[in-house]
């Protein structure tokens, strides 16, 4: 059974920093792209980033590159997303997917399997 299970959301005031963690089981971890997506109250959900489990290439959204950071550790099955200078506008639930590519994409209908999620929260 495939399963993602995210970890390490919260409350933090604007400026500072969060790691996601998205524990993969289930599947050949080197074989996926896992992807970071958040959906806020009321918007639709968004790409933020993904990265490449075969050959560790990233892809971020503009409104998070500078500030976010994916990462794998293949050993462990693990991505983490490192997010640092947080703003108000980057609370809401993040959730990661992964599918069977090679390809990086940001479009979530293209993920085939989603962890339950975890909520951010910046306060300003």
């Amino acid at each position: 059974e495939v399963q993602l299970v995210e970890s390490g959301g919260g409350l933090v005031q604007a400026g500072g920093s969060l790691r996601l963690s998205c524990a993969a089981s289930g599947f050949t971890f080197d074989d996926y792209a896992i992807g970071w997506f958040r959906q806020a109250p009321g918007k639709e959900r968004e790409g933020v980033s993904c990265i490449s489990s075969s050959d560790g290439s990233t892809y971020y959204a503009d409104s998070v590159k500078g500030r976010f950071t994916i990462s794998s550790d293949n050993a462990k099955n693990t991505v983490y997303l490192q997010m640092n200078s947080l703003k108000p506008e980057d609370t809401a639930v993040y959730y990661c997917a992964g599918v069977y590519s090679s390809r990086l994409t940001p479009v979530p209908y293209e993920y085939d399997y989603w962890g339950q999620g975890t909520q951010v929260t910046v306060s300003s």
